[in-house]
């Protein structure tokens, strides 16, 4: 006969709880670090030292970054796939699609709403307009207020 299955899994006791200790906020656990894999994108663990990290997966030799280099990340405009980088690089080429992304610092962009759908836009200082990428509106910024807004069908 058989034994019917409780709905929900039993509690562990108090005392017999496992400890979760987050890692460290720089990616390294014990002596190790972590890094995207330049051919399918996997996430790579590597001991601290180390210069390359070849890829179980697909077998790409990933150079590892000099220690003290700061990374940065962005998504590309191509195919949506989160990039890293070292940070000062005025441009990154995303390795799935070839696009040739703009590597801008944080002190580089600015923000305004769209003048249709309200959308928070980023662009970058000194553009006289930003298109929206969700209904194609161009909005003005910078400059005169007294210029109008222009819809832009495709």
């Amino acid at each position: 006969m058989p034994v019917p299955l409780a709905p929900y899994p039993t509690p562990p006791a108090p005392g017999l709880a496992p400890s979760y200790t987050p890692p460290p906020a720089n990616g390294s656990t014990s002596g190790q670090s972590q890094l995207v894999c330049s051919g399918c994108r996997n996430l790579l663990m590597y001991p601290v030292g180390a210069t390359s990290v070849c890829c179980a997966v697909c077998n790409a030799v990933t150079a590892v970054p000099p220690p003290g280099t700061e990374m940065a990340q962005l998504v590309c405009g191509g195919c949506h796939t989160l990039l890293m980088y070292i940070r000062g690089a005025t441009s990154v080429q995303c390795s799935c699609c070839h696009t040739v992304n703009l590597a801008l610092e944080a002190n580089q962009v600015a923000h305004v709403n769209c003048g249709n759908c309200k959308m928070l836009l980023m662009y970058q200082y000194g553009a006289r307009s930003v298109k929206c990428a969700v209904c194609n509106f161009i909005t003005t910024v910078g400059g005169s207020t007294s210029t109008t807004d222009l819809k832009f069908n495709n």
